[in-house]
């Protein structure tokens, strides 16, 4: 199995989405994850969502999704006591998460300059909304809410429709993945410079990358993008979303050759004959026309069809499909980007995603399965030097 971070430690104190996300791509790649959760109570992804008997038993879906690979320790970080465990197993790691609301962490004695003093090898992930330093540092906010600020919302949608989200929590995930880099980034600075790193990561810098090419045009011309709907950034007029028979092909010829296989694998000789479309200039001053006589041979043929066509001829187009559909094409299977598991109480199969990439031809999976709130923290405490008496002692004033 490709496993480049065994042997690696990672403490989690992170919660949610985009924290856990990164610490899962870290447990992927073989990396020891332990997740230290609020005794009782537990990530707040444990609970909700549907299937009310993982939600009992604090194993709901949003949590399952991505906290496989890690074991989980229960801990009052409020107490002296729990501080102390804390600190302990932070000496033996190699790095530490958290998606706290900066300053939170040095409040509870555990911020960058305290860790560093007891382990000068760490890299130190702080994960937050806004980052750690900045006008907008000590505000909350959520994948919504940085999707509305970040202008992402006034360029999704056609014209006139408002502002419109994302459907999916991508700020977050993206901020996993970034989270992730950055660490594995962090890791070889350690080796390197022999000392501590603390790597800063903001869900508002991670939505914004997201669009780079945007903010490099507008910081350049001053150019601001509107919504556009399903066309392409290209503006491109043999791109876009084109009706179809059945339902809507999204279809990118951009470029000459791309135009010129397209309309020879729809049958369309014709257009290339005609002196309105010739060029590249002149497809673009008659943009209007060459949609129309697209579109009316694409209304001749389900969407698939036409799929099945340019996929010959190489040309990008793709149906228009449901997330249902598209996870029931054997690219997926394929691809291998899920994987079977199975909880204890729960009869039926939950699917869970893997490693986004392959890794000579195969794709990464943890063979440890999310753990019930808490199962591993007499392992994980005796482990580091607590006896049974300790533990019990422990248990017993709640702080494990």
């Amino acid at each position: 199995m490709f496993q480049p971070l065994k042997g690696i430690r990672v403490i989690d104190l992170s919660q949610v989405l985009a924290g856990p996300y990164a610490t899962y791509q870290l447990a992927l790649m073989g990396a020891e994850v332990i997740k230290i959760e609020k005794p009782g109570e537990g990530d707040w992804t444990r609970t909700g969502g549907p299937l009310p008997g993982l939600v009992e038993q604090r194993m709901a879906l949003g949590f399952l999704g991505h906290n496989a690979g890690k074991r989980s320790v229960t801990l009052d970080l409020k107490t002296p006591e729990g501080l102390g465990v804390a600190l302990q197993l932070m000496a033996d790691a190699d790095v530490f998460v958290e998606n706290f609301k900066p300053g939170v962490a040095e409040r509870l004695g555990l911020g960058f300059e305290a860790l560093r003093g007891i382990n000068p090898k760490l890299v130190y992930c702080s994960i937050s909304a806004f980052g750690q330093d900045g006008p907008f540092s000590n505000r909350p906010a959520y994948d919504h809410v940085i999707q509305g600020m970040c202008g992402i919302m006034l360029t999704t949608g056609k014209p006139g429709d408002g502002p419109v989200k994302v459907g999916a929590p991508y700020i977050d995930y993206a901020t996993g993945m970034n989270a992730a880099m950055a660490i594995m980034a962090a890791l070889r600075e350690v080796d390197r410079i022999k000392a501590a790193v603390h790597v800063d990561v903001a869900m508002l810098d991670t939505a914004m990358t997201l669009m780079a090419s945007l903010m490099t045009t507008h910081l350049t011309t001053g150019w601001k993008p509107v919504q556009n709907g399903n066309e392409a950034w290209s503006a491109s007029p043999s791109s876009g979303a084109f009706e179809t028979a059945d339902g809507i092909l999204m279809l990118a010829a951009n470029h000459d050759a791309q135009f010129r296989d397209m309309c020879m694998a729809i049958g369309r000789e014709d257009i290339l004959q005609d002196p309105r479309w010739e060029t590249v200039a002149e497809r673009h001053a008659n943009w209007k026309s060459l949609r129309e006589t697209l579109e009316e041979t694409f209304l001749t043929e389900p969407a698939m069809h036409w799929e099945d066509v340019l996929a010959v001829a190489a040309v990008p187009a793709g149906r228009i499909r449901g997330l249902d559909e598209m996870l029931a094409e054997p690219q997926i299977a394929a691809r291998g980007l899920t994987r079977e598991i199975h909880v204890d109480g729960h009869e039926g199969t939950i699917h869970i995603p893997t490693m986004s990439f392959k890794v000579n031809g195969a794709n990464s999976t943890s063979e440890l399965m999310p753990q019930q709130l808490g199962a591993d923290t007499d392992a994980v405490l005796r482990a580091a030097g607590y006896s049974q008496d300790t533990l019990d002692a422990l248990r017993s004033a709640k702080v494990i």
